[in-house]
């Protein structure tokens, strides 16, 4: 099939067809991680959402123009599960959206914890998480205002240094949420410079809670992986249906590997087992048989810049 012939059939084939699959291989995938071990201090149920630019070029995209440095993109949000790293939800939106309006959309499951950076700061739309039972843990910003109701003691040891329950100040914030919140600070010092957490969690210790946030990376570690290996970034097509077909493909093709190593219990990476069925695609080989025979000096070795994505 000529390129031609890929971007016409995705300027054709409603994007939405090839959502609909990637949400049947996301139910299947849970199903296959759920009994993945995992730190036995952490919650059973951890979330972390992010958003990362996809860059076009403004010549050939004109339609999704961005108002900074007369550029072109698209916004990709995704919430992934800790467990496995698998996405379990996502959205395509035009690159000026603000990351916090994407809070209404996100689906919320009762007693799981869902992990953001800053951007997502937004008291009236976190007023959702305790009204469906559900954790956030976000980082929160200079500007907020809040009383202490009561301190926790903590180790200073570990980076902590409060652990405070506290009530938002201002008059505004108070009416956006009116409830107690839980606001940790941990030191780091690799990097030398102060964290501020906010959560409406009051059980988990401090320094899971922080531990939570550095976890939040997988997410990042995810689009780069699928940026580098998925190939994203050159698109056969110029509509926005096309564009949301080629990224919600890139999605179903990660969780397809994700699915195969786990039902055939690989000890492959997910870039090699991608490998091995990339330079094999139309060889009449059962993948089981396919992905056996392989070793690992015949797969060829990851690229020196994406060592620390081995763990996908």
């Amino acid at each position: 099939m000529t390129r031609t012939n890929f971007a016409y059939a995705n300027e054709h084939r409603d994007w939405r067809g090839f959502a609909a699959v990637a949400e049947g291989l996301i139910r299947h995938a849970t199903r296959l991680y759920q009994d993945q071990p995992q730190d036995p201090d952490f919650p059973a149920l951890v979330y972390a959402l992010d958003a990362s630019l996809i860059h076009l070029s403004l010549k050939l995209f004109p339609w999704a123009y961005w108002g900074r440095a007369c550029a072109s993109a698209v916004k990709w949000h995704t919430l992934i599960s800790l467990k496995g790293n698998l996405p379990v939800w996502a959205a395509i939106t035009e690159a000026s959206l603000p990351e916090l309006k994407m809070l209404d959309q996100i689906p919320l499951q009762p007693g799981a914890f869902y992990v953001m950076d800053r951007g997502y700061l937004d008291f009236t739309r976190l007023r959702r998480w305790p009204q469906a039972a559900a954790y956030f843990v976000v980082r929160s910003k200079r500007h907020v205002r809040f009383q202490v109701l009561a301190a926790r003691p903590l180790d200073k040891s570990q980076g902590l240094r409060c652990d405070q329950t506290i009530r938002l100040n201002s008059s505004w914030s108070r009416r956006s949420y009116p409830l107690p919140m839980r606001r940790i600070r941990f030191r780091d010092h690799t990097q030398n410079r102060s964290l501020v957490f906010l959560t409406n969690n009051f059980e988990l210790p401090a320094e899971v809670v922080c531990e939570l946030y550095q976890r939040r990376w997988q997410v990042e570690l995810f689009f780069k992986w699928i940026k580098q290996h998925l190939r994203i970034q050159h698109f056969f097509g110029r509509s926005p249906n096309a564009i949301h077909c080629q990224i919600w493909t890139a999605i179903c093709a990660y969780l397809l590997v994700a699915i195969a190593k786990r039902e055939m219990k690989l000890e492959k990476s997910l870039y090699e087992i991608l490998q091995i069925l990339s330079v094999s695609a139309f060889e009449q080989i059962p993948a089981t048989q396919l992905l056996a025979k392989t070793t690992q000096q015949e797969t060829s070795a990851e690229p020196a810049n994406t060592q620390y994505l081995l763990e996908f």
